[in-house]
């Protein structure tokens, strides 16, 4: 095949298409939970201060959730071209996109200038960030399984993966610090700003690291191969979503089953819990911001080793791990956070986001392996990014609701564990994909089309 040609990218060359993936998918991820952490503490008093201090933090978080339903518009947009005109493309413009949105916010009246008309905006430029979030992820992922040592598949793909918890670490450390040199009145008034103002000079560094990356080898040679199909055949080829839809909606509904527990864990251990440890548990946002801080920390450093162990035993049975992990974890860690301990609830974050890397860490390369080249941008994306508006986006929301009408974390546990119980049934319903080749898997999808055709190529 062409794309055996290729020669295999040198493990310097494969460090600097990692770090800018990384780097990419760590400025997008510090934009996308710069107002998770926001919306939690300082959004309900700016922009709904009309509101029972509760019911602006929900309002707030609905705000938060709509960047998840920009994001399966995202995945779709940035599927479509990213499996048409290659990932480097469309990732410097989901980059560009999430910037601006971000630096935008920044720069945002607040309620108290322009009225109604500031959640509006706000809500405006939460969807630019979700949309642009639901193209980043399926591109920064593929193209490092794309470039990589297939023996170490696993290893090298959980690296973007890593900037979610870079991102967080990031947010949170960028608020830590402000909340503490600043008073409170005056974080309140501007100095909230800074962090997304600061996403403008991150951009321009992802940027210059991005643009000096080749495109994937693999999707070059898939390339090649399609022109050269459509030329035999004299017909165009199928939209990739066409394609995804028709022969692997089975690993689709797999994908979205398996992020169910990964996504709803990972917000309300990171999101939600700056509500309910501020509020429920009557701890300081100071205190809150510190433990998931140096949880973020940990988080990042697990993440390529769960990686790595999927290479070893597989991606399925690290995923479980997770998967159970975060169900059985749930009711001991509101009870740490319930003892008003900043120890305890550094325990409690930083269990959860070791069980949550245990899913997150194998889920680059297994999403990646399921699907063909020429229509694996479109799947992995549709499947992560639709699973997104049933899991991630309601996530602080519905947490904060059942806070709010029961007074109890103990519904908010069991909703975590169904979501776990939906992931664990969706894995244990997956292939082991492990052993997986990105080259040879192209032609495997469409043998039909292939056959038609060669038999076109014989009578013409």
């Amino acid at each position: 095949m062409a794309a055996s040609a290729s020669a295999p990218p040198t493990t310097r060359s494969l460090k600097r298409i990692v770090a800018a993936s990384l780097i990419g998918t760590t400025i997008e991820w510090y934009d996308f939970f710069l107002y998770g952490s926001a919306a939690a503490l300082v959004f309900p008093k700016l922009f709904f201060p009309e509101s029972d201090p509760l019911v602006g933090t929900l309002l707030s978080f609905l705000t938060y959730a709509v960047g998840f339903a920009a994001r399966p518009l995202g995945a779709l947009v940035f599927g479509h071209y990213g499996d048409r005109l290659g990932r480097k493309k469309l990732l410097v413009l989901s980059l560009l996109l999430m910037g601006g949105a971000t630096f935008a916010i920044g720069l945002l009246p607040t309620h108290a200038t322009v009225g109604a008309a500031a959640p509006v905006l706000l809500t405006v430029l939460r969807l630019v960030q979700g949309f642009a979030l639901g193209g980043e992820w399926g591109g920064a992922v593929l193209l490092v399984s794309e470039h990589g040592d297939a023996k170490r598949r696993g290893f090298w793909a959980s690296w973007p993966q890593t900037g979610a918890p870079a991102g967080q670490l990031l947010a949170t450390g960028v608020l830590s610090a402000l909340t503490a040199l600043l008073s409170d009145s005056a974080f309140g008034t501007w100095g909230w700003r800074i962090p997304f103002l600061l996403s403008g000079v991150l951009v321009v560094v992802g940027l210059w690291i991005r643009l000096s990356v080749d495109e994937s080898p693999v999707f070059k040679a898939a390339l090649a191969q399609a022109e050269a199909r459509k030329g035999a055949a004299a017909a165009a080829e199928k939209m990739p979503l066409v394609a995804v839809l028709r022969h692997h909606w089975r690993d689709v509904l797999i994908a979205m089953g398996a992020r169910m527990a990964e996504n709803i864990s990972y917000y309300v251990i990171t999101a939600f819990i700056l509500v309910y440890a501020t509020t429920a548990a009557e701890l300081s946002k100071q205190t809150a911001l510190n433990a998931v801080l140096i949880a973020s920390a940990i988080h990042f450093a697990v993440i390529p080793v769960w990686g790595a162990l999927s290479d070893r035993f597989g991606r399925k049975p690290i995923y479980l791990i997770g998967a159970v992990g975060v169900g059985l974890w749930m009711f001991p860690f509101f009870a740490l956070i319930d003892s008003r301990s900043f120890w305890s609830l550094l325990l409690a974050v930083t269990v959860g986001l070791i069980f949550h890397g245990a899913m997150y860490a194998p889920q680059a390369a297994f999403f990646s392996e399921m699907f063909a080249t020429r229509m694996r941008y479109s799947g992995a994306s549709i499947g992560a990014q639709f699973s997104s508006v049933a899991a991630g986006a309601p996530a602080p929301l519905i947490a904060t609701a059942l806070l709010e009408n029961y007074h109890s974390s103990t519904l908010i546990s069991l909703y975590v564990i169904a979501a776990a119980l939906i992931t664990v049934l969706a894995i244990v319903c997956a292939k082991e994909t492990r052993q997986r080749d990105l080259e040879n898997i192209e032609a495997a999808p469409e043998p039909d089309t292939s056959a038609a055709v060669a038999a076109d190529a014989r009578t013409a």
